[in-house]
């Protein structure tokens, strides 16, 4: 449902900005030497970084941004939100049988790519402080994660948060671990 939701709006506002009439009454369609870029083409550089900057930034979270490109959520990750990434680092990565991340970069493989990082991905911003034991949380991609919480840490489905960095929109959990959906 939140997938609906959040395409809809998408939609919705893509088409707004491309639909929308000029000042002189005309419309703002670009000419065809202008090339249409979504909310990551924003240049912006007074205002706090968002996810997708912030990870972009991150020398531990190249392979998950060349993932989130590859995927074609860039855009949507870089609108307001708010959203709350549980972000692998490249070791977790690293963890995977061999070839596996080369695997789900191909275009062929998108939609098991997209499914994969929607479900490290909720709607809304959650700080640590807001997380409790034994919670349940669901993922874009319509999974739920458990998290857990013992001496002070927490963790989603049993990998440990190392660290939480909030951005203009939203929250980025680091993790050592790549979260595995459940099979549909």
């Amino acid at each position: 449902m939140k997938q609906i939701i959040l395409f809809f709006f998408l939609a919705m506002a893509s088409w707004s900005c491309n639909n929308a009439p000029s000042a002189a009454g005309g419309s703002t369609a670009p000419s065809d030497a202008t090339q249409l870029t979504g909310q990551s083409g924003v240049k912006d550089d007074v205002s706090n970084p968002n996810i997708v900057q912030v990870a972009s930034q991150s020398k531990d979270h190249t392979t998950l941004v060349a993932a989130v490109q590859a995927g074609g959520l860039v855009d949507a990750l870089s609108n307001a939100g708010p959203f709350t990434v549980f972000a692998p680092t490249n070791a977790a990565f690293e963890k995977l049988p061999a070839g596996t991340v080369e695997g789900l970069l191909k275009p062929e493989k998108k939609a098991a790519l997209v499914d994969i990082l929607e479900y490290h991905t909720y709607v809304g911003a959650l700080k640590a402080e807001y997380l409790s034991d034994g919670q349940k949380l669901e993922q874009v991609n319509g999974g739920f994660v458990t998290i857990g919480k013992k001496d002070g840490k927490f963790t989603v489905n049993g990998f440990e948060v190392v660290a939480s960095i909030p951005t203009s929109n939203g929250m980025i959990h680091v993790i050592n671990d790549v979260l595995l959906p459940p099979a549909k």
